[in-house]
């Protein structure tokens, strides 16, 4: 089942959580035609947004993604403090819930690499582009690796389109 990103993002907005979106819907939003099967975030770890992320997932039954079935597990504060990223499957869809991720960090080290967008029904923070590309080779797993060379692509095409936009490019020059 593909990503759940209209109801998973409104929710977590809703519920005042802090995130950023990395992975596929990162992707997607900046133009990538590849299909992704969860919602990656990077959550802020201070005590009001773990408190906020608990209580927003809480009624959706979140389980560990390929755990074994029965295996006890508690999605509350406790156990988002005691841990750090959560691969979650949810009555919504499936969510990675990430306290920090290779090549960026935690949240707020991230923050400087968003951009505001307005995508899925709301407005929330998406990794950039160009710090997307950095994700993806630091993950360095075979899915990661095979989306590269069209993020590049975008990335290549929209700094084409940016100069082209560029009034120093436009050719106003005075006649001499």
């Amino acid at each position: 089942m593909p990503a759940n990103f209209r109801d998973i993002l409104p929710l977590l907005v809703r519920h005042g959580v802090r995130f950023i979106v990395v992975g596929g819907g990162a992707a997607i939003v900046h133009g990538s035609a590849s299909l992704t099967y969860d919602v990656d975030i990077v959550y802020a770890r201070d005590k009001e947004n773990i408190r906020n992320l608990a209580a927003a997932l809480q009624s959706y039954q979140p389980y560990l993604r390929g755990a074994p079935a029965g295996l006890p597990f508690r999605w509350d504060e406790q156990t988002i403090q005691a841990g750090l990223n959560f691969t979650l499957t949810t009555t919504l869809g499936d969510l990675d819930v990430l306290g920090e991720v290779a090549g960026g960090g935690t949240y707020e080290r991230l923050l400087p690499f968003v951009q505001e967008i307005e995508a899925f029904g709301v407005r929330c923070y998406f990794v950039t582009l160009e710090k997307l590309i950095q994700l993806k080779r630091a993950a360095g797993r075979p899915k990661d690796l095979a989306v590269l060379a069209e993020l590049q692509a975008l990335l290549e095409e929209r700094r084409k389109l940016e100069s082209s936009r560029d009034p120093q490019d436009s050719g106003n020059e005075s006649p001499g």
